[in-house]
Formats: structure tokens, C-alpha cells, sequence
């Protein structure tokens, strides 16, 4: 078993422990404590306030390190981000998360779906990162409602986060060819309190 996997299994007891209700106490611990930080996991994850992603993976301060963004995004601040956590602190395991209901997902729909409509310029930045890959869902329209596209069109743009995270930095390109870094997908659903793990 890799480092990697070994990672993702604790995330996973982590939150199968959050969802049962049996997550470990948190104690404050003194300023000496955090004097070192050693990550076990990177995760790119949506700012939306529903997901508070130490809590929801039940690890502490120090275990994980988060990057939170509306939509997941992956931008050249995200990239750096993973990049400094993954060569300084030589960290396995990159998890870019999403989560259902997100309202970046529907705010990028409702700008695809009514073009008319103009969202500031800053947020409209967001909304063009997320749109690419979401174009062939909107454009089949084949869903019966418009939860169910939001769902799909959430996964599609965690995985093309994950596809960007792999193929937009050579020094990623080469911690993941040296077998030193794996990047995966997930999501979080709001109604169960589960991560699902893309395979």
C-alpha cells in the first residue's frame, strides 16, 4: 500500500467517524505544538460554510492542509498553493473536493442558462473557470430537473480541477511520474455528511 493510500484510508475512518457522531476531541494545544506543521493531506475544497473540512474528516489542527475557494477552482494562487504544500512538507495526496448544492455550480448555471444577466467581474472570473466544463452538460440538457444537472455538472468540474492540477504544473507533473504525489477527486454531500472518493 502507498503512503497515498494509507492517507486516504485515514480520511476516510475520519469521516466515517464525523458521520457516526464519534469524532475525536480537538484540545487547544500550546503555541510549541504547532511550531512545525506536517500535513497529511492536501485539500482543494469549496469555501461554501456548510463544509468545514478538518471537522468533516475529523483531524486537527496541522493535519490537513486546505485550500478553500469558491467552486473548487484551480487557478495559478490554487496551483501554487498545492505546489509549496506538496514540496515543502512532502505531502502524498492531493484531494480536490466538491460538494452537492454547491452555489457556485448554480450560480455558473444560471450565467450559462441566462446569459443576459451580468455577475461582477470578479465573480464572473470564478464563473469562467467553472463553465468549460460544464458546456456539453448544459448544451445536452438531457437531465429531467435542475438538481440533477447541478449534481452532474458538480463532478464534472471537480474532475477537471483534478485533470488541471495534474497537467498545469510541471513540478506537480514530476512529484506524480516519481510516484511521490497522487491527485483524486471527491465530493461531499451535504444531506448524508459523506465524502465520496472518485475512482
Amino acid at each position: 500500500m502507498t503512503l497515498a493510500n494509507s492517507v486516504l484510508d485515514a480520511l476516510i475512518a475520519g469521516n466515517t467517524r464525523f458521520r457516526e457522531g464519534l469524532s475525536s476531541p480537538k484540545p487547544w494545544q500550546s503555541a510549541n505544538d504547532y511550531a512545525d506543521q506536517n500535513p497529511i493531506a492536501i485539500i482543494l475544497g469549496c469555501s461554501d460554510s456548510r463544509v468545514p473540512i478538518e471537522i468533516i474528516f475529523d483531524q486537527g489542527p496541522g493535519d490537513l492542509f486546505v485550500i478553500r475557494v469558491a467552486g473548487n477552482i484551480v487557478a495559478p494562487s490554487q496551483i501554487g498553493s498545492v505546489e509549496f504544500a506538496a514540496l515543502q512538507f512532502q505531502v502524498p495526496l492531493v484531494v480536490v473536493m466538491g460538494h452537492t448544492r454547491c452555489g457556485a455550480i448554480d450560480a455558473t448555471l444560471h450565467h450559462m442558462q441566462n446569459p443576459g444577466d451580468h455577475a461582477t467581474d470578479n465573480l464572473k472570473s470564478i464563473v469562467d473557470r467553472i463553465a468549460p466544463s460544464m458546456t456539453s452538460l448544459v448544451e445536452a440538457d438531457t437531465m429531467s430537473d435542475q438538481k440533477a444537472l447541478s449534481y452532474h455538472c458538480m463532478r464534472a468540474n471537480v474532475r477537471a480541477s483534478v485533470n488541471q492540477l495534474r497537467h498545469g504544473s510541471s513540478a506537480l507533473e514530476g512529484l506524480i511520474e516519481a510516484s511521490k504525489l497522487q491527485i483524486c477527486g471527491a465530493y461531499y454531500d451535504l444531506d448524508s455528511g459523506s465524502v465520496h472518493f472518485f475512482e
